[in-house]
């Protein structure tokens, strides 16, 4: 009984808890050739793909915390410009490798990656948030800059999400990272600057 009374009166004094769950899909382009990175050392663009399940934790007045979860597919190109980058740490045939490496590459990255998204209701329909999330990646090939197999993807982003009729239509910048946390070499990773647009609706 006593433990009933307990239970009820944190209950009550809990912050109201926003359990709503979108589901939506995302569609972007990112480059390392832009702020804040532009390396002259190699080129990496991508083009992705992204489910996006948005599930309420908390919400309070015009404040709403979700859990964000992205399953992506990412395309991505990929060249060596300054071969000198490849040096004889690399190996006894850093020299083939300076040749293998500063090729064109286009390959895939396969990544779920999960983390908090901080809303605002700015006006009547337009919310804009902050998000920070990370996720395990498989690479299906080798850089100069990060070895094939397993990876973290790492995303900060700012948008803005606009209501039409139950629907959100979403805008979105992000800065990305991808690399492996030093479990094998090479480990230097992938930057890239990136936009998205997408949309998303209430389940």
């Amino acid at each position: 009984m006593v433990l009933c009374i307990n239970f009820c009166s944190i209950a009550q004094d809990s912050p109201k808890i926003n359990r709503t769950l979108r589901l939506g899909f995302n569609y972007g382009y990112g480059t390392q050739q832009n702020f804040p990175f532009n390396s002259t050392d190699y080129t990496y663009d991508v083009q992705f793909y992204k489910l996006q399940i948005n599930y309420g934790l908390k919400g309070k007045r015009k404040w709403k915390l979700e859990l964000n979860i992205e399953p992506s597919i990412y395309t991505a190109e990929h060249q060596l410009l300054n071969i000198y980058y490849v040096q004889p740490k690399f190996g006894n045939d850093y020299l083939d490798k300076r040749v293998l490496f500063a090729k064109h590459k286009q390959f895939n990255e396969y990544v779920l990656n999960t983390g908090l998204l901080l809303r605002h209701n700015t006006f009547k329909q337009l919310d804009t948030y902050v998000l920070g999330s990370i996720g395990p990646m498989i690479s299906n090939t080798e850089t100069e800059r990060l070895v094939k197999g397993f990876a973290f993807s790492d995303i900060i982003a700012l948008g803005i999400s606009y209501e039409v009729k139950s629907i959100f239509l979403d805008l979105r910048f992000s800065i990305r990272h991808v690399s492996n946390a030093t479990i094998k070499l090479p480990n230097s990773g992938h930057n890239s600057a990136n936009m998205e647009i997408g949309f998303s609706f209430q389940l």
